[in-house]
């Protein structure tokens, strides 16, 4: 029990100590004009079809600002959002946060497994959603208590008891968001290819991580409402 209170007392003060980021106050209507290249990718709504794009919808107003100021800045590392973000000026950045800010985010079909066996094959199958319910099952516990034994930290000292984040904070929100970009996230994290997080937390959390346990809260995380 004391060594669960360690792991996850250095998130629960990492939400009193990051610094609180200013409120972006854009205009919705404004926004909603100014997404069409937004919306290539991730959806006029802001819930994208393809999964290893984010869906935007219900994110946090502030959140998404700061993530298209680190793209344009050079911050956080990916030429395609750069690119796009270099040609919006602060205040569209504010509107086209708050446009998607005010959007429902979608929710998924349960995760399934993608593998070589005959999709017709019945016990395939069966072994299929065996796996997932095992997956589903080991993400729920992570997200809820961590891993003790490798020292990973529960996710719900960040992200709140239904993954809606904690916007006085800058955490966002992950409920419902697709499972396959959840593991891309964690992977990014996992090998330092995503940097834009100062206090590097979500890079020590996920370099702990198995591929096993990436995937399994990724599972678990896209059926959060």
């Amino acid at each position: 029990m004391m060594l669960k209170k360690l792991l996850v007392f250095p998130l629960t003060l990492a939400i009193l100590i990051t610094p609180v980021l200013v409120q972006a106050k854009g205009s919705i209507s404004a926004g909603k004009a100014k997404v069409a290249n937004c919306a290539n990718c991730h959806g006029e709504n802001g819930n994208s079809m393809v999964a290893t794009f984010p869906k935007l919808a219900g994110q946090h107003e502030a959140y998404l600002f700061r993530q298209l100021k680190d793209f344009k800045d050079g911050e956080r590392n990916a030429p395609m959002m750069a690119a796009l973000a270099m040609a919006l000026d602060e205040r569209s950045m504010q509107d086209i946060s708050a446009y998607y800010a005010s959007q429902t985010i979608s929710t998924n079909l349960p995760p399934v497994i993608f593998s070589d066996d005959d999709d017709d094959d019945e016990a395939a199958t069966e072994k299929n959603a065996e796996e997932v319910k095992e997956l589903l099952l080991l993400g729920a516990n992570l997200y809820r208590n961590g891993n003790l034994k490798s020292k990973v930290s529960a996710c719900i000292a960040c992200h709140g008891p239904k993954a809606e984040g904690n916007r006085p904070s800058s955490f966002p929100s992950i409920k419902s968001q697709h499972s396959e970009y959840i593991i891309k996230a964690l992977t990014d994290f996992k090998k330092g290819t995503r940097s834009n997080l100062p206090d590097n937390m979500m890079h020590l959390i996920a370099k702990k991580m198995t591929e096993k346990e990436i995937q399994a809260v990724a599972f678990h995380i896209s059926m959060m409402k």
